[in-house]
Parts: structure tokens; sequence; C-alpha cells
């Protein structure tokens, strides 16, 4: 028998005195899930306890206020700075040791960055001095209503701390410590990255204090010392206490480096850490950069860091950032780090460490990197995954489903496929009917814009495929249809209308609707598409018998590299989630771009931190992005429009793309309804609502249905 592919990701682990029985860990994250008040409720709890009973090792708590409500970041932040919320900490470990994980509280003041503190409850931000003001672009890629809800509205006031304020954070520290003990926690994880106020003292860019806590390396790290000492001396030598410090401060110019936090996790280790977890952080006011360094894009940005304080120290690493798991057991086994911290692949799927565990790595459900989770906290709502309607609502799941009954579900997309996979689980029987030859409606050709969708469309088919679901491709459904299928219940999840708006020029033979781009990346056109866009039969023929999503989408995506029946200058019209992906595909195949939007903003159907690196990396790359723009007319080789400021302008354009107009479609539903069926419509039938509309949608229909 060969050895598992993740034997050193699933072998027992030891920090400190605590011992796990894997080496994977839930990585701190603020999913705002506590009460109101500070307090562990019930959604809390509940949304741990599926992480422990799905398998991780170790779960660490998002940030735990050691001075709440001073130094809050969030609404619904879990509290630690009081006995009275002791009951709440106490019930969730014992939850999470009922299912034989381990759990950390994650020890933290929010200091500078504890703007909720400052809006909810009108205190000021604690720092060791006052900070640079805030340069850049970040606030530019919120849309109003977002930044309605990250602002707050209230200018908050700074309190520069003295010794006598330096004393007490020490000491809440320390109670926050013994808090944790005494609630039967296994350990802590001291805060002292991502700006916060430890952190802030660290950093050489807003640390500039003359003082004994401020200049040389040893001095900012002064504070954390004092911490780690009053903490050991609260909870003893046997209990495991650790800090998690930043490798680098990307795109800040003076802030921390590695060499900084090399020196720093020599200086923790000194002082009786039991592990280091490694992080990074970044210039705040750089929209891009929100996705470049403790919740990285590129796929394993802080792993070289972690590696260098793994060989710079004696004790456990634990290290964090878009790692696969086989990678993740690799460099486990190559010694780069100790331990695995995985945060968005776990709210995708919590149960990832029992599939690996149990061989079956193929049926953990995929992360696609959208930002959903992450974009929350920036508009102080509660945690969500676009994949995975449960996360954060585990409380709310039924405890018993209706068995037994015949379902239709109509349209193959993601809805349709995720409601079809709903039902069969639940032990009904299944039609799922698609009118086209392939299984993924519009998830194939968000799987060409944004790569990371195809690791969905993949698993929804796989699913779908090695169920007894009874698929039925090339079908229309009708009354007739269903009323020899005798269903119990209809999900109708047929997808958006697509209709071309109404612009002057939108008729000419150069300009290509929404559907059309569809159509013609899919080999899916009709005659008349294919000969306005001169579109070769073979090529067509090739296209249209690639049989598998993974297969067809491959082809259509090595194909367009080098060839497209489009000219070299594309305008596109609209400058939502479609026209800028799409800006983005084209772009990447040598076209020269500009996307026109009506409204003010753009991106909007992306996820904030989402929005704010996409955006920037069509900046960079030289693809004109102009909102508010009106008056739009395609003629045969510009388009005229009026700019925001005012200005009449052109744009050449070899061909246009009209990636507007799409809408909700509830006919067929209505039809099936007077039909006497009963019926429920999912995903973008009710209007366009993208992946985690067609997820949620597809689970709320579901349970609707058969709770």
């Amino acid at each position: 028998m060969s050895a598992s592919p993740y034997a050193h990701l699933l072998s027992p682990g030891r920090i400190g005195s605590m011992e796990l029985r894997n080496r994977i860990a839930v990585t701190a994250m603020g999913v705002s899930l506590s009460e109101p008040d500070g307090t562990v409720g019930e959604r809390l709890a509940a949304y741990h306890e599926e992480q422990a009973r799905g398998g991780a090792g170790l779960i660490i708590t998002g940030v735990l206020g050691v001075a709440w409500p001073v130094g809050a970041v969030q609404p619904c932040q879990t509290a630690i700075s009081d006995d009275k919320f002791l009951p709440g900490l106490t019930a969730l470990a014992s939850r999470v040791h009922a299912h034989g994980a381990k759990i950390a509280a994650q020890l933290h003041h929010g200091g500078l960055v504890a703007g909720y503190s400052s809006d909810e409850f009108d205190q000021p931000l604690w720092t060791p001095s006052v900070p640079p003001p805030m340069q850049g672009d970040f606030l530019d890629y919120f849309l109003p209503e977002e930044l309605a809800g990250f602002a707050g509205g209230k200018l908050p006031s700074l309190k520069v701390l003295d010794k006598a304020d330096i004393d007490l954070v020490v000491a809440q520290f320390a109670a926050g410590a013994r808090r944790a003990r005494e609630a039967g926690f296994d350990g802590v994880e001291i805060h002292s990255g991502h700006g916060y106020l430890l952190s802030s003292f660290i950093s050489p860019k807003t640390n500039t204090r003359t003082d004994e806590y401020g200049g040389s390396l040893e001095n900012r790290v002064r504070l954390l010392l004092e911490v780690i000492a009053a903490v050991r001396a609260e909870v003893g030598p046997d209990f495991p206490v650790w800090c998690k410090l930043d490798s680098r401060e990307i795109g800040k110019e003076g802030g921390i480096e590695l060499d900084d936090c090399i020196a720093a996790a020599k200086l923790v280790e000194r002082a009786g850490v039991d592990a280091i977890t490694v992080t990074a952080y970044h210039d705040t006011g750089k929209g891009k950069l929100h996705s470049g360094s403790n919740i990285p894009h590129e796929p394993e940005t802080n792993i070289p860091s972690a590696a260098e304080v793994r060989r710079a120290v004696g004790i456990p690493v634990i290290a964090s950032g878009r790692v696969e798991p086989e990678a993740g057991d690799k460099h486990i086994a190559d010694g780069k780090y100790d331990f695995l911290a995985m945060g968005r692949k776990l709210l995708a799927d919590p149960a990832l460490p029992a599939k690996l565990a149990g061989n079956a790595p193929d049926s953990v459900r995929p992360c696609i990197y959208c930002y959903t989770c992450v974009s929350t906290a920036y508009v102080r709502t509660q945690v969500r995954c676009a994949v995975n309607p449960e996360t954060g609502f585990e409380c709310e799941r039924p405890t018993s489903l209706v068995t037994g009954k015949h379902f239709v579900i109509v349209g193959g997309g993601p809805g349709g496929m995720e409601a079809a996979r709903r039902m069969h689980e639940a032990g009904n029987r299944v039609t799922l009917i698609e009118k086209g030859a392939r299984l993924g409606g519009t998830l194939r050709i968000a799987s060409l814009a944004y790569p990371a969708n195809e690791r969905l469309l993949d698993w929804l088919i796989q699913e779908v495929e090695r169920s007894s679901i009874d698929v039925r491709l090339n079908t229309e459904a009708d009354a007739g249809l269903l009323r020899e299928l005798k269903p119990d219940a209809v999900i109708v999840a047929s997808g958006a209308r697509r209709a071309m708006p109404d612009l002057p020029g939108n008729d000419l033979p150069h300009v290509f609707s929404g559907e059309d781009m569809r159509n013609l990346l899919l080999g899916e056109g009709s005659t008349e598409l294919k000969r306005k866009t001169g579109l070769m039969t073979r090529m067509a023929t090739r296209i249209g018998a690639a049989t598998g999503a993974t297969a067809n989408i491959d082809f259509v995506r090595t194909a367009t590299k080098a060839w497209m029946p489009l000219g070299q200058n594309v305008v596109i019209v609209g400058g939502e989630l479609v026209g800028v992906e799409l800006a983005e595909f084209l772009h990447e195949r040598g076209r020269t771009v500009t996307v026109l939007e009506p409204s003010p903003a753009l991106g909007r159907g992306l996820t904030l931190v989402r929005r704010m690196r996409l955006l920037a990396e069509l900046k960079e790359h030289g693809v004109a992005l102009l909102a508010g723009v009106r008056d739009l007319s395609i003629e045969q080789d510009v388009v005229r429009f009026t700019d925001a400021a005012g200005a009449e302008r052109t744009v050449p354009a070899d061909h246009v793309i009209v990636a507007m107009g799409a809408h909700g479609d509830t006919s067929l539903a209505d039809r099936l309804r007077a039909d006497g069926f009963a019926v429920e419509t999912v995903g973008d039938a009710n209007g366009v609502s993208y992946i985690e509309g067609a997820i949620r949608g597809a689970a709320d229909a579901v349970m609707r249905l058969s709770a």
C-alpha cells in the first residue's frame, strides 16, 4: 500500500504540552459570530464545533478582546475582558473538545485598527505614537453602500499610551490568558501582527517613540515581551503560549522587514513562547495589498518567510496563506514549518481534514478565492462563504429533511447542480434537466474569465455524475414532460435573460451582446453568429465536440490565447463583474481594452477585496476603466460618449461587447405554476446574483421544500 500523500500533514503534532491529532489548524479569522455584548452564543459555538467535527487538529479562535470594548475591531467580536464572559467561553471549549480537537484563544487588542470601538463605544484608538496619515486608493474601490458600513460615521480620536496605559495593557493580556485557561482552552495565541496594538509597537512606521518602548528593535518588541512574561506568570510553565508575528509589512516603506521578524522571533523564543505563527501585513492605504499579505491571492506568498523563521528558531512554526494540502504536506516534510493553518479552505469545507484522512480529497468542496468571506469584515457583517452557504449559519441547519420524494431541477448551472446534489444527498429521487449539451451554465464562462471558478465547476459536475441523479441533457423542460415525470416539486434554475440594451448602433455587425460572447467562447452560437464573427467551421466543431467541462474549458482557454475572432481594439460597455472579468480575459489575449460603465462605480458584483485587486491590476496593465459615462453611441470604428467630467470623447473599436442587460427571468417558472406544479426559483432566474446567489439560493430552496 502506498503512503498517504498527506502523511505528514495528518501526523500528530505538539505545541508545548498540547498534543494535536494532526498538523492542520483553523487559522484565526474575524467572523462576527458572537453576541453584540461580546459573549459566546450558539452561532459561534456551532461554527467552531463544525470545524472540530470536520477533523481539524487545532482551532484558533478569531480575535478575543482583552480590553473589550476598547480595541474592538468589528461587531459581534468575542470578548475575554471580564469574568462574565467565562460561561460562554467554557461552553465553546467543551463543544470543540467533544469532537477531539484542541482550541486556542487568540488574545487581541485592536489598537489603531479598532475603528469599531470608536464608532460604537466612543473609545479612542490606542497607539504607541501618532501614526502617519493613510494614503492611497483604498477607499476608491468601495461602493457607496459598502463605504457606509465601513466608515461608521465618526472621526476617531487617538490615545498615545503612557507607562500606566502600557502596564494596563500587559495586565489585560495576562487576565485574558487566565480566563482562557479557566474556560478550558488548550492554549493562547498572542496576536502581535496585522497592525493591531502590539504590532504597531513593533513596526518602526507606526512607533516613533523615544522612550524605552521605541527606537531599537529590542525596545519596540519590549511591550510584547512584557505581555509574554505576564501571561506566562499567570498561566504557568505548562500551558501552551505562542505569538503571531508579521514577517513583513508589504508595500509599507519603513515598516517591518523579514530581518526584524527573525530577530523578534529569537527574542520571543527566549521569552518562553512555545511556537510562532508567521503572518504578514501591508500598507492598508493600497487596495490591492489587502489580498497581498496575510490573505494572499498568490499561492504560498508567506511560505518563504515562514521557512526563514523556522530556520532561526527551535520551536514550532505555524504557517498559512493559500497553500494546497499536497504542498503543505511536502513543506512539513521538508521542515519549512510544523503546522499549516487554513482559513478560506476550511470555510469552504470544514470537513477537509477528515476527507483527506479518509482518502477522499476529490470530495472536498473547493474554495474559489472570491473573497466573499474576507470582504464581510470590511463592511461589518458576519462571515459567509460563496460556495458553502452553511458557513456562519451552522446553528440554523435543519435537524431533519424530508426524504423519498421526487424533485425535478430545471437548469444545469451552478444553482441547478447544487440543488440537485443537495436533494439527492437528503435521500430524494432527482431528475436534472438541462437544455444544452453539457452541465455548467454560466459557470463555464466564469471559469474561463477566472480560473479558480473551474474548481467549483469540476466539483459540482463530479458530485452530480457520481450520484444516481437522472441527468437529461439536450432536453427542454415543459409541462408535458413534467406531467410524465410527476415530481413532488420543481426547482427552476434556468438562469437570467440576456437582452441587448437600447444603445444607438447596437445592431452593427461588430457589436456583440453578452450572450453572443458566451456562445462564441463555448462554441454554441447560431449559424448567424458564426458568420458574423468569421468563426471557422473547423474551430467551432472542435469546441463543440469537446466532452466534459474541464476538457472544453482547457481547450478554449488554450485556443483563445492565440485565436479570437475579435479585432485589436475592443470596447466593453458595462463595468460590473462580467465586464471587468471579460476585460481581464481579453487583455491576457493581447487586446487593447476599454471599459465604459454608465454608473459611478466599477466592479459591482465583485466582492470588495477581489474588486480592489482586479481593478488595480487592470489599471496597471493599461486597461482604460471609465465610470460615469453617458450619451453612449456605437459607430463603425469608434464608440462615442461623454465622460464623467462632461467631455465628449471617442475610443477606437474594432469590436464592441455589450456586457449589460442581464435580468431575472421567471417566465418558465410562472408557466409551470400556472400548470399546477409546485415551483421554487433559484439563482439568476430571480435576478443576477452570480455564484454565491446560485449556491445560497439552491440551499434555501432545498430547505424550504424538504425541511
